[in-house]
C-alpha cells in the first residue's frame, strides 16, 4: 500500500475509505501513533463510511465504545491509552470483541496489549503528523511501539 496523505480534514473520507479497502476481509485494525497524532479522528471518519448511526466519540475513560451500522453490524472502538495491566483487558472479556465472527473492531494503542491481539486478521496502521498539519497514513508490521 502506498502511503495515505491526508492534506486536511476534508481528506478524510477518502482516507478512510482506503484503509477499509485495506483491511480487506480483515475485522480488526490497530492504529499506532503519538498522542494527537488522529486516530480517534480516523476512526470517526471510518465509521461515517461504514454508515454507524451513532455518535462516535473516544474511548479514552470508558476503553471500549459500541456503535452499530444502520446495516445493524456492531462497531467496537477501543482506546488503551490508560490500561495499566492486561487483567484489565481480561476483565471486559476481549476474546468476544476480537474473535467474534462479526462487526469490526478499531484499536487505539494497540501496542499496550499486543501480546493478547490474534495473531491473524490483524490489520495495522501507523498515523503521523507532519509540521505541515498532514497527515501520513501507513500499513506496518511490525509496526513501532511506544517506549
Amino acid at each position: 500500500m502506498e502511503p495515505i496523505v491526508v492534506e486536511n480534514i476534508s481528506g478524510l473520507p477518502k482516507a478512510a475509505g482506503d484503509v477499509l479497502k485495506e483491511m480487506g476481509g480483515s475485522r480488526v485494525a490497530c492504529f499506532y501513533g503519538e498522542l494527537g497524532s488522529g486516530k480517534t479522528t480516523l476512526i470517526q471518519a471510518i465509521c461515517r463510511e461504514l454508515e454507524v448511526v451513532d455518535t462516535v466519540v473516544s474511548p479514552t475513560f470508558s476503553i471500549v465504545n459500541e456503535y452499530k451500522t444502520s446495516d445493524g453490524v456492531p462497531v467496537y472502538h477501543f482506546d488503551f491509552y490508560r490500561i495499566k495491566k492486561l487483567e484489565e483487558v481480561y476483565d471486559l472479556g476481549y476474546e468476544e470483541y476480537f474473535y467474534s465472527s462479526r462487526g469490526y473492531c478499531f484499536v487505539e494503542w494497540p501496542e499496550l496489549i499486543e501480546e493478547i491481539l490474534p495473531e491473524s486478521s490483524v490489520v495495522r496502521f501507523t498515523i503521523r503528523a507532519l509540521s505541515d498539519g498532514k497527515r501520513v497514513i501507513e500499513l506496518c508490521d511490525p509496526c513501532e511501539r511506544r517506549g
